[in-house]
């Protein structure tokens, strides 16, 4: 493919600024159709970000001969049905995270994938933007990693997750989950990135503010290969005042600390501390897609995040939550 011709299922509040434009901004990308079931909301969302064409059903912008490839950006229910679909037309998916609503679900996307010979990539962006990079450079100067904490406590209407006009993000039947599913993929995409695939996986959830049907509170444990001992907890209903968003790796020489929803990381060896401090680009997704866009078009060779990263996010996700 010279030029990566894109179809978007699911154009909603997340598009608008995250992912949608910044495929128009990559060389040998161009976005050329838009879908959401409103089908006004469609025509409106291709009118402001001048898409030529729209539809109201997904299979409609399948079946669209000018378009060569999908990014399905609905919320998680429906993705295995969009990207199994879009493989069997024979066109590469990139698909948000978290990839399906459990890890079988992940497992039978792959499958169409192998099966149909066509590419798929999960959208764990976070790998691909230069501050998380910069952290996976300077594992190298804190020696031996032995422990990881992750810490992320938010309250119940938090500014790090995204607005949307229907609450899915807390519908188990939609999301897979709560705000766990939303948020941790991020965190445990990072951690796979950094460390690699876990030996062995523990959890615990449980619902205790009874705000909705789903769990608001996540604990659990990783070891990582060279006994890297990983902890994580995650809280949806703490007061604002004590809401925290942190990981600390430390190693034999060091450590590093840094927000997964911040702009600093902070590396602390030999009894000084430097801090690295990033802009993030407008459109945060843009970096990974230019990567997409390269493995899509056969100008690199390698899968910047391939179904199996989605496999063992949702693997860690269903044993942390006792799916």
């Amino acid at each position: 493919m010279k030029t990566i011709s894109w179809g978007i299922i699911g154009c909603g509040d997340v598009n608008e600024i995250k992912s949608g434009p910044a495929f128009n901004k990559i060389n040998g990308s161009v976005l050329s159709a838009v879908m959401r079931r409103d089908k006004e909301k469609a025509a409106d969302y291709a009118r402001r970000h001048q898409v030529p064409s729209f539809y109201g059903d997904a299979q409609d912008l399948i079946n669209d001969p000018g378009i060569n490839a999908v990014y399905v950006a609905t919320p998680p229910g429906p993705h295995e049905e969009y990207t199994i679909a879009s493989l069997t037309a024979g066109k590469p998916v990139y698909v948000e995270k978290p990839m399906s609503l459990d890890a079988e679900s992940c497992r039978r996307m792959a499958a169409a994938a192998a099966q149909t010979g066509t590419k798929l990539t999960v959208a764990h962006y976070r790998r691909a933007l230069p501050m998380f990079r910069k952290v996976k450079t300077l594992l190298n100067e804190i020696g031996d990693v032995s422990l990881v904490t992750i810490r992320f406590f938010q309250p119940k209407a938090s500014a790090l997750v995204a607005n949307s006009e229907e609450n899915w993000r807390v519908d188990p039947a939609i999301s897979g989950g709560g705000l766990f599913h939303d948020m941790a993929p991020h965190h445990i995409d990072l951690m796979l990135y950094f460390f690699g695939e876990p030996l062995s996986i523990h959890g615990h959830s449980a619902n205790q503010a009874k705000m909705n049907r789903a769990d608001d509170i996540v604990m659990g444990q990783l070891v990582f290969p060279g006994e890297v001992f990983c902890t994580g907890a995650w809280c949806f209903n703490v007061p604002k005042e004590f809401a925290s968003d942190e990981c600390e790796i430390i190693g034999s020489l060091g450590k590093i600390v840094f927000p997964f929803h911040g702009n600093e990381v902070s590396l602390h060896t030999g009894g000084e501390v430097a801090v690295h401090r990033f802009e993030h680009p407008q459109h945060i997704q843009q970096p990974m897609i230019a990567e997409v866009v390269r493995y899509f078009s056969g100008e690199a060779a390698e899968n910047p995040c391939p179904a199996e990263a989605g496999i063992k996010v949702l693997t860690i996700i269903d044993r942390f939550t006792g799916k």
